[in-house]
């Protein structure tokens, strides 16, 4: 089965060394970011390295690589020595539906990683198009049951929580779905517009601009409460629905790292989330930052993981590698 890129954004970034390595002892930093620049990840990741610099008496550069979901950034973290050189930055879906979904794990996040702090959340929204006649997720529902062969729905890749989110929509609904993969949320929203698809499941800053010119329309927000950039839509559990499915940015070093170097690594990157200025810039894009400890984080891995393993183990999804 092709590959498909994950909702998600990836950086390396080596750090400061307590022993060995050139690199690590000239003061310089990269950030290897596994996905194409500009996209929310990516500035997120050049935000806090800009901020984290000075805390951390490095100079940090910014290096894009792209390809393999992910992968490759994430396997040149797994595989950097333990001595505080690279941290990797990514969501969470790519640490917990990777390793379900290869047919072969490439990794182990437990056991290949050491966490250092929750980044930022970003949220997904259910969106129909204007030929749709609902005024709500509730009156949407009835639309389905009342024109089954209407049901197709559109993610921006298989593999991803919009595609598993749908799976869990067809269940709790008792109405067949046709999942339609597209690369990428704007398509999928051009084809709302233009009538082709029922409804899609894409970010909720994806689908903002136009939700808020009126070209398409969000019933319903995934995140556990109602989003402060659309505070007028419902969450799917105010629709009855009893699915919270938002996602989030978390920052990870090799396993075996110095334990004291990953506390200072995640009180500079929760410094840099609380300045003004860069909260500013993050939710200008529709990112809420957050910043935890490191064992926030690991239990925030740990419900994702344990509440999307049996809904993804139900529908046999894997990809080959």
């Amino acid at each position: 089965m092709d590959r498909r890129n994950f909702i998600a954004g990836c950086l390396g970034l080596p750090l400061l060394a307590q022993a060995g390595g050139s690199q690590a002892q000239a003061g310089l930093t990269k950030m290897i970011f596994p996905f194409a620049a500009g996209a929310g990840g990516d500035t997120l990741c050049r935000l806090i390295a800009q901020e984290m610099a000075p805390a951390l008496q490095r100079t940090i550069v910014v290096e894009n690589r792209t390809g393999g979901d992910g992968l490759i950034g994430i396997k040149a973290v797994k595989g950097a020595s333990a001595d505080g050189s690279m941290v990797l930055v990514t969501t969470g879906p790519t640490m917990y539906l990777l390793p379900m979904v290869e047919t072969t794990p490439s990794f182990d996040t437990a056991r290949d990683f050491m966490p250092v702090s929750l980044l930022a959340r970003f949220e997904f929204a259910v969106v129909i198009g204007p030929a749709i006649d609902a005024a709500d997720f509730k009156s949407f529902v009835a639309w389905l049951k009342a024109h089954p062969d209407k049901t197709s729905f559109g993610v921006p890749s298989n593999g991803t929580i919009p595609h598993f989110m749908g799976s869990k929509l067809e269940k709790d609904l008792g109405i067949p779905l046709t999942r339609v993969p597209y690369r990428g949320s704007a398509p999928i929203l051009n084809d709302l517009i233009g009538g082709h698809l029922s409804f899609g499941i894409v970010t909720l800053a994806d689908a903002l601009p136009q939700h808020r010119a009126k070209g398409v329309k969000i019933i319903a927000v995934a995140s556990a409460e109602r989003s402060p950039f659309a505070p007028e839509v419902p969450t799917l559990k105010e629709s009855g629905i009893d699915l919270v499915a938002d996602a989030w940015y978390g920052m990870w070093l090799p396993a075996g790292s110095p334990p004291d170097f990953a506390s200072k690594l995640g009180a500079a990157a929760s410094a840099a989330l609380a300045r003004p200025e860069v909260k500013e810039k993050l939710t200008a894009i529709g990112l809420i930052p957050v910043g935890s400890t490191a064992d926030g984080l690991t239990k925030e891995l740990a419900a994702n993981t344990a509440f999307w393993q049996p809904i993804v183990k139900a529908t046999g999804y894997k990809i080959e590698n």
